[in-house]
């Protein structure tokens, strides 16, 4: 999916990102999205800069490192808690 919530309130991204859980246990899928509170879900995050792999790890692996993620997710970060 590629950007799914682009244009739907938080309490219905909340609801449709529950659903996606759901519908993809035991699965693999593919969630491209620029918002990084949506990419908490995966299990696995690979993070592009200039269409190059930079990093890739679980959410609380790439904060850990202090790298590209570490810095998109702090400027972003109001927005999630």
């Amino acid at each position: 999916m590629d950007e799914p919530t682009a244009a739907i309130d938080p309490k219905e991204e909340y609801r449709l990102y529950q659903m996606f859980e759901q519908i993809v246990a035991e699965k693999t899928s593919i969630l491209v999205s620029h918002r990084l509170g949506s990419v908490r879900l995966a299990s696995r995050i690979v993070v592009l800069d200039q269409g190059e792999i930079v990093e890739i790890g679980s959410h609380e692996e790439l904060l850990a490192k202090k790298g590209k993620y570490f810095t998109m997710w702090n400027s972003q970060a109001k927005w999630y808690d």
